[in-house]
């Protein structure tokens, strides 16, 4: 244990106590939540450093304080590395979180009560695509389009004739449920049509564009990709905008001082380091493996008669239908496969007739796993462990030993960054 921890543990006992049972959490359960990912060692270590003090409004060479030679330093090295891995003009990488950066798009390029086209919250969408509950759909006329009723996929005529009839000034593609991948030419084609902007929210899934993985939206002549930094991209919580020169202005402008003060150079410091990961040949692996890992994690279900929307993955998610292929509520389902150290997490499904906190799905994502080492074969059994216990939640005696058999497996994996004693 370092020297800050053992403070830690001498002035707070009860902090220590969850940091170190949130640390045995991680390492002895399997983390399937496709959002959560293992970040690296490198960038614990530095969104725990020094940088945390440093107050640094403004952008490089333009800062509002003095000192600062090293911060200005370490952001323009994760503006550099952020082009050069996205292939992209232009990176602003201060937003604090995903949604934030999405509203410094909105409030950077629009004006209120502007027309945007996004994917519904209910068929796959994020909140900040325009879903009722948030502050940006009730500042921006969010038209939201829906999924095929047959197989769950996005129609794209149906995309385009919402566009027709409510011509948007931006048309978003991006999703935190939708298991499949995105035709970025049709939206596109669909955006020029109208006179749109294009943006896509590659939140759940930019480490796997870094990787090589998956299509990469600039290559079909997009204006905007927004982006997360943590989940499949492994590093420290926060957002990026990446644009078209054209609209690095107005957009560095909205995130500052637009929505935003000071950012946290910490975290940059930690992006930059998360974004050389992202050139090496290691990662490049890694998002692959994501997408093999998934790919055999839906079919080994499909083989056991579960229910998947779409009827299957494109990416590193899958969302089951657990009333239909169990009799289950998505939260029972959460709840016993939490019982056995296997986390999900409860989902809605298109058109759900359940509420939110009740809905008829969980959702499964590959990242997590893959950063622990674990491949094809592993999926199977887990598919295995997933499968048994949902068709018998109430059978106390059989997930005692499938927990039993979870963390036996989970010694076999160590946890990037996780030292657990005992």
């Amino acid at each position: 244990m370092d020297a800050n921890l053992k403070s830690l543990e001498a002035n707070d006992q009860e902090v220590f106590n969850a940091l170190k049972g949130e640390e045995r959490r991680q390492k002895m359960g399997i983390e399937l939540i496709p959002s959560e990912n293992y970040t690296y060692p490198e960038v614990l270590a530095t969104l725990g450093s020094v940088f945390t003090n440093k107050y640094a409004e403004g952008y490089p060479g333009r800062r509002y304080y003095g000192g600062q030679k090293y911060t200005d330093q370490i952001e323009n090295l994760a503006r550099d590395r952020a082009k050069a891995v996205f292939h992209c003009e232009h990176a602003n990488v201060q937003p604090l979180s995903g949604s934030a950066m999405n509203q410094a798009v909105y409030l950077g390029l629009l004006a209120p009560g502007d027309t945007i086209l996004a994917m519904d919250l209910s068929h796959g969408g994020h909140l900040t695509h325009g879903a009722p509950v948030s502050h940006m759909g009730s500042l921006f006329n969010f038209v939201r389009y829906v999924t095929n009723p047959v197989d769950g996929s996005i129609d794209y005529d149906q995309v385009r004739k919402d566009a027709l009839r409510q011509p948007p000034k931006l048309i978003i593609c991006g999703y935190t449920s939708y298991p499949r991948d995105i035709e970025y030419k049709k939206f596109k084609e669909i955006a020029d049509e109208v006179g749109a902007i294009t943006m896509a929210d590659a939140s759940h899934f930019g480490g796997l564009i870094a990787g090589g993985a998956m299509n990469n939206p600039f290559d079909f002549g997009f204006d905007l990709v927004t982006t997360t930094t943590h989940k499949s991209l492994r590093g420290p919580r926060g957002g990026m905008v990446l644009c078209k020169k054209e609209f690095a202005s107005k957009i560095d402008k909205s995130v500052f001082p637009g929505l935003q003060g000071g950012p946290h150079m910490n975290a940059i410091a930690a992006i930059a380091v998360t974004l050389k990961k992202a050139m090496s040949e290691e990662f490049k692996q890694y998002a692959r493996q994501v997408l093999v890992n998934a790919t055999t994690l839906a079919d080994a279900l499909l083989e056991r008669q579960a229910s998947l929307v779409t009827g299957g993955t494109d990416n590193h998610m899958m969302v089951v239908d657990t009333v239909a292929s169990y009799g289950l509520d998505g939260k029972l389902a959460e709840e016993t496969l939490d019982r056995v150290s296997i986390t999900t997490n409860k989902q809605i499904i298109p058109d759900d007739p359940n509420p939110p906190l009740k809905p008829s799905g969980i959702r499964i994502g590959t990242p997590a796993a893959t950063a622990r080492g674990m491949g094809a074969a592993d999926m199977l059994r887990l598919a295995e462990w997933i499968d048994t216990c949902l068709r018998a939640p109430k059978d106390e005696a059989s997930l005692d030993a499938i927990r039993n058999d979870v963390e036996d497996f989970c010694q076999m994996f160590p946890v990037p960054g996780i030292q657990v004693e005992g």
